[in-house]
């Protein structure tokens, strides 16, 4: 397996919700979180959310104004994009931005709304097989070297492909899937770089016994699996005392085989982001390191 781009074991960063009307509110909160030493940034994906920002184009907005901090898609609805131009999109982001993507993917949801802006919505058999052969058209396409080779893939549920993909990243850009079903826990055992649980820490009583599934499923791909990240959406609760969250995420970290915490503030201020980062952070990574 390659080396993490991220210093360190642990990953922490924020979600900022991507409102229209709050972006100026937003980029402090973004630029908030690099002064601050947080690594990474997460903004989920709604295009039919009529009130949101596109968030590939709010992404790339937000990397060109910043010079650290890296951000992926929390995460990217694959019914509302075709997996070439994920690729094509995550690797045009991570070259400007000097390799600060990687590429948050989910199997989708909300499919009325998926159907109203005229996405493909897969039924409920479909959405996993759908997703691994979109993750195999992306990942053949990120994974493109100095010579332009041929992406091949596509069949039961996207039309063949046969294209040369690129640019080439400035980074190997990682592929983070949000999921929870025993089938797609397998598959990220067996091919992506990294977990989102859905639902975040709301379920984190099962986080362990889901993680020994993609440590199963890796194990017998002969994958180490250690190297596979494990990111969990802190979201639902203001960060008001700094208390009560540093003991639940000491246990997260430490039980529940959680190795990334992306903290969703409850509001477009910052001072919650910088009670995570000044407070909870360096208590939980001081657990992590029993020091």
């Amino acid at each position: 397996m390659h080396d993490r781009p991220i210093l360190g074991h642990m990953l922490f960063g924020i979600s900022v919700t991507p409102y229209a009307e709050a972006y100026p509110q937003l980029v402090e909160q973004v630029l908030t979180a690099e002064r601050l030493g947080l690594e990474i940034v997460g903004i989920q994906d709604h295009p039919y959310q009529r009130r949101f920002l596109d968030t590939f184009a709010l992404i790339a907005s937000l990397l060109a104004q910043t010079e650290r901090i890296r951000f992926f898609p929390d995460v990217a609805s694959l019914p509302m994009r075709p997996p070439a131009m994920i690729a094509k999109a995550a690797a045009s982001l991570d070259v400007m931005s000097g390799g600060r993507f990687e590429l948050g993917l989910g199997a989708g949801a909300f499919w009325d709304a998926v159907q109203g802006m005229g996405g493909r919505v897969r039924q409920r058999g479909e959405r996993l097989p759908a997703l691994e052969e979109a993750f195999d058209i992306i990942r053949g396409a990120l994974d493109v070297g100095p010579e332009r080779r041929v992406v091949r893939g596509g069949g039961e549920f996207y039309q063949p492909h046969m294209y040369p993909p690129g640019p080439a990243t400035a980074h190997r850009v990682e592929i983070w899937i949000g999921a929870m079903s025993t089938g797609a826990l397998e598959l990220i055992g067996r091919k992506a770089d990294g977990w989102i649980p859905g639902g975040g820490i709301s379920k984190m009583a099962d986080f362990a016994r889901l993680n020994a599934i993609i440590d199963r499923a890796a194990v017998h791909a002969g994958r180490d699996a250690t190297a596979i990240r494990r990111i969990a959406n802190l979201s639902g609760a203001p960060l008001d005392d700094a208390r009560p969250w540093i003991d639940v995420l000491r246990q997260l970290t430490t039980e529940s085989g959680i190795d990334g915490l992306v903290f969703w503030p409850t509001d477009a201020g910052t001072t919650e982001i910088e009670r995570f980062a000044n407070e909870v952070v360096p208590a939980v990574r001081e657990g992590e390191t029993g020091q």
